[in-house]
C-alpha cells in the first residue's frame, strides 16, 4: 500500500458523474476513469489505490466527498476555484484536463490551490435557514413588483405599506378584470410573509442564544439577522491575523490588476459570500439615512460622502460596510463592548 505522499489525485466533480485523474510520485498518469458522484463511486475507484492527496475544487458536492474521502483515509485538499485562474481561463477546457491540472497542482505545491475550509455542519444549517429566509424574501419582493408593475397601466398605484398589510390593502384596488391573474399572486404573497415570520423568529432565537451574535447586534446598524451571517460565514477569528483583513475576505476591497506602471483603480472584488457582503451594505444605506443612529461610524461616512463628488453617496456606503465587518471583527476577538464614539479611530 503506498503513502499519501507518493500518489496524486485530481478530481473534476459533476452532478452525475466525476473525472479522476491518479498521478504517481514522479507525476506519470497512473489512471484516468470516469466514475458515478456518489459515495460508492468515488470511494470505490481510489480505495484501490491507498492514502492519497486528493484535489477537488470547492463547490456543491465538496464537503461531502471531502467527509468521505477523508473517512476513507486520504488526505483532501479543497481548491478555490477563484483562485486557481488556470482551469477556468484556459482556451481548451475539459473535465480530463482539470482533473489532471489538479492533480498536478497537488503534487507541485498545494499552496497553488489556496485551500479552503468548510465551515462546521452546525454552522452550515443555521446558514441555510438564514439563505432560505433570503430567497423567500427576494421571491416576495418579485411579486410584490409584478403586482405594482400590472397594475399601473390600468391606472391604479397601489398604496405604500409595509409588505404583511400589502396582500390586503391592494387587494380592493383590483379591478375585477385582473382579478383572475392577482388573486393567486396575493395568496402566495400571503404564504410567504407568514413563512418569512417564522424564519424571523428562529434567526431571532439563534441570534439570541449565540453570545457572540448578540454582541455583535449592538454595533449601530446591524441588526440580529446581519450579526449572525457574520458570525457563521467568519465562524474563526483568529484565521485573520488584522482585522482589516476580514473586509477583504467579504468582498469589501477593490480588486488588484497591476501590470508595471499601471494600476487603475478597480471597483470591489465581490469575493467571499455575496449574502453577507449585501446585508453589510443594507447595513450601511441605514446608517447614512435619515433614521440611521448618531454614531462615529455615521459621522465617518457622511463625510466621505459629502467629499466624494458624483459618487460619493456610494463610495461612502461600500466604505461603511467595510468599516461595519472590521469594528465587528475587532470587537469580536477583543470582547470588548461596542462604544458608538470611540470604534472607529480604534479600528481604522
Amino acid at each position: 500500500m503506498k503513502e499519501a505522499s507518493t500518489v496524486y489525485v485530481g478530481c473534476d466533480v459533476g452532478d452525475r458523474t466525476s473525472e479522476v485523474c491518479i498521478l504517481d510520485h514522479d507525476g506519470a498518469v497512473l489512471e484516468r476513469r470516469n466514475v458515478r458522484t456518489t459515495r460508492r463511486g468515488l470511494t470505490g475507484c481510489l480505495g484501490r489505490i491507498g492514502p492519497a492527496t486528493v484535489a477537488i475544487e470547492a463547490g456543491t458536492h465538496s464537503r461531502w466527498i471531502e467527509e468521505t474521502l477523508m473517512a476513507a483515509g486520504h488526505r483532501v485538499i479543497v481548491a478555490n476555484p477563484r483562485q486557481v485562474q488556470l482551469i477556468w481561463k484556459r482556451g481548451k477546457k475539459t473535465d480530463k484536463a482539470d482533473a489532471l491540472l489538479l492533480a498536478r497542482l497537488a503534487r507541485v505545491d498545494l499552496s497553488l490551490l489556496a485551500p479552503v475550509h468548510h465551515r462546521s455542519r452546525t454552522s452550515q444549517v443555521d446558514l441555510a435557514a438564514i439563505r432560505s429566509r433570503d430567497i423567500l424574501v427576494r421571491t416576495r419582493t418579485r411579486l410584490f413588483n409584478h403586482v405594482r408593475g400590472t397594475l399601473k397601466p390600468f391606472g391604479v398605484e397601489p398604496v405604500r405599506c409595509s409588505p404583511a398589510a400589502f396582500p390586503d390593502r391592494v387587494a380592493d384596488e383590483i379591478p375585477s378584470e385582473l382579478a383572475p391573474a392577482l388573486e393567486p399572486i396575493l395568496k402566495v404573497l400571503r404564504e410567504l410573509n407568514q413563512q418569512i415570520s417564522a424564519h424571523d423568529r428562529q434567526i431571532d432565537a439563534l441570534a439570541t442564544a449565540n453570545p457572540v451574535a448578540a454582541q455583535l447586534a449592538t454595533v449601530d446598524g446591524v441588526g440580529a439577522l446581519t450579526a449572525l451571517t457574520f458570525r457563521l460565514t467568519v465562524e474563526d477569528p483568529a484565521k485573520f491575523k488584522k482585522s482589516r483583513v476580514v473586509a477583504a475576505f467579504l468582498g469589501l476591497t477593490p480588486a488588484k490588476d497591476q501590470s508595471g506602471q499601471s494600476d487603475p483603480q478597480r471597483h470591489i472584488s465581490k469575493a467571499g459570500d455575496p449574502l453577507t457582503r449585501r446585508l453589510l451594505v443594507q447595513c450601511a444605506h441605514h446608517l447614512l439615512g435619515h433614521t440611521g443612529a448618531d454614531c462615529d461610524i455615521r459621522r465617518w461616512g457622511l463625510r466621505l460622502a459629502e467629499r466624494g463628488g458624483k459618487d460619493g453617496r456610494k463610495r461612502a456606503i461600500v466604505a461603511v460596510a467595510r468599516k461595519l465587518a472590521v469594528v465587528m471583527h475587532r470587537i469580536w476577538v477583543t470582547g470588548q463592548p461596542y462604544r458608538p464614539f470611540r470604534e472607529v479611530s480604534a479600528a481604522a
